[in-house]
């Protein structure tokens, strides 16, 4: 089968249905359908610089150069190949495999499907998301909550807006893991109490003892939310480890360059980023391993 062709039916664990709003029914699961093995079989692990590189350690990905699939339902702008959506230099960054930026209408959403292998994270940015799983968690995430789901072994669930009346809008993000195989874990945490103005403040790394959820993976993430002109350095916890910046909302500087609202930028061999945010930026900052 040709490249393209396989990486546009690559993603049976995925998120696609043009159809209806229940989409992709779990169906019994063999190692061809794997989610780990379909996706680093894509990868690689060779992280590909866009033709916007500046630097040799730095990639920038603008929002308009995102892939865009439109379901009526479902609108899905991706950083990184998915789907139907098919970039070779766009495919991953580290073990960063999935950046989507997901926009659901009102009580629709994703049926049961499943994943393995995977570190799912989702961040909802607006409205209210419900989510049910073979392990008989039933749940609903929302603005200012944070959900990690290691799929290990092998998982299924399924995703909807729990609202009739307006949409829900989050990101849904994809790591491979550390380690293979583990036993399947959720896990949510509000970050009401944890939120800080004007400076970076921790949601999510490989410790279960710190603050925000835990993954299988040496990664960590990092909110910021910011009322006034900031100055501010994000400090890397492991040097073999890059960094991906995304712009939620608002304008950054993010090592010397200027970014708004939906940009990406992704800067590798480094000790540390200076950030220079302006008033009502949001930023995620998402730091991971380069390679497994």
């Amino acid at each position: 089968m040709e490249r393209k062709k396989f990486i546009k039916n690559a993603f049976f664990t995925g998120l696609i249905g043009l159809a209806a709003p229940k989409v992709l029914n779990a169906v019994k699961r063999n190692s061809a359908d794997s989610t780990y093995d379909k996706l680093i079989d894509q990868v690689g692990f060779n992280h590909l610089p866009n033709k916007n590189i500046k630097k040799m350690n730095q990639v920038i990905h603008k929002a308009a150069s995102r892939g865009n699939a439109n379901h009526g339902w479902l609108n899905s702008f991706h950083t990184f190949s998915f789907a139907n959506y098919y970039n070779p230099k766009r495919m991953n960054f580290g073990v960063l495999r999935v950046l989507n930026d997901d926009q659901v209408q009102a009580g629709k959403g994703f049926g049961t499907h499943p994943h393995d292998n995977m570190e799912i994270v989702s961040i909802p940015l607006e409205g209210d998301l419900e989510h049910k799983d073979s392990m008989g968690n039933v749940t609903v995430i929302k603005e200012g909550d944070v959900q990690v789901m290691s799929a290990g072994t092998g998982v299924t669930h399924s995703e909807y807006n729990k609202n009739v009346d307006k949409e829900v809008k989050f990101l849904q993000i994809w790591m491979f893991p550390r380690q293979k195989n583990v036993e399947p874990r959720y896990d949510q945490v509000s970050l009401r109490e944890i939120e800080k103005e004007n400076e970076l403040y921790q949601v999510l790394s490989p410790n279960k003892e710190d603050q925000g959820v835990w993954i299988n993976q040496d990664a960590w993430f990092h909110l910021g939310k910011f009322s006034q002109d900031t100055v501010t350095n994000y400090k890397l916890k492991k040097r073999e480890n890059g960094v991906y910046a995304f712009i939620l909302d608002g304008e950054a500087e993010i090592n010397g360059e200027k970014l708004s609202r939906r940009d990406g930028i992704g800067v590798w061999d480094i000790e540390s980023i200076e950030i220079k945010a302006a008033n009502n930026a949001r930023l995620l900052i998402m730091e991971v391993p380069m390679s497994l």
